[in-house]
């Protein structure tokens, strides 16, 4: 199969734009592991609004509170348990959206890059453009390599900054594949005219 894991460097990074916009432009499935804030708005209703006809695999858990997944879990006297992770059968490429961070917690034990090493997918990076993006984006690049989860290069979102990408590059000794500019609405028509990524989903296995 081919697929990957789209991570980010903070919340509210732009994971699920970056997620719907591969969905739409590899023809693929998704698939959110963990959705917390589902009392507001769950990132898998997004990305179904804004590619409707993709295939939307069920979150293994689905949270009420807009919080780290470890404690979103505890208010509703839920454990977290990895082992109910396997990925789900796809006839085409899987796109799998994380919650939050590498380091979020699932668990009292676990973390999400727990998690990404379970379900053994490349991982995307998706980071700001702006100032402070060097630091999380090689922190979390760190934190991947020293689980040895293979990463497939980093998605910008933001104004350009070319100084911030080099840098990323450079000492993240990781490609930037794509920077996605502000766009003017975040619709399903506007997802659909953004020029397709100039990579293909990787294959798993």
């Amino acid at each position: 199969m081919r697929g990957v894991f789209v991570t980010g460097t903070d919340t509210e990074i732009g994971k699920t734009l970056v997620s719907a916009w591969l969905v739409k432009a590899w023809a693929a499935e998704y698939w959110k592991p963990v959705q917390t804030g589902a009392a507001d708005t769950a990132d898998f209703d997004t990305v179904a609004q804004l590619v409707p006809d993709a295939t939307i695999h069920p979150s293994a858990y689905v949270l009420q509170a807009p919080l780290s997944p470890h404690e979103a879990a505890r208010r509703e006297r839920v454990r977290i348990d990895l082992s109910a992770f396997t990925l789900p059968a796809a006839a085409r490429p899987l796109v799998v959206e994380g919650a939050g961070g590498a380091m979020v917690p699932l668990n009292e034990l676990a973390l999400t890059v727990d998690l990404m090493e379970r379900l053994r997918l490349p991982a995307l990076v998706v980071a700001r453009s702006g100032l402070g993006t060097i630091n999380h984006t090689l922190m979390t690049l760190e934190v991947l390599r020293r689980r040895r989860i293979p990463i497939l290069g980093v998605v910008m979102n933001g104004q350009r900054n070319p100084a911030n990408r080099r840098a990323i590059e450079h000492y993240g000794a990781v490609p930037v594949l794509a920077e996605l500019q502000p766009l003017p609405a975040v619709t399903a028509s506007v997802v659909a005219g953004l020029p397709p990524p100039a990579f293909d989903p990787p294959e798993v296995g």
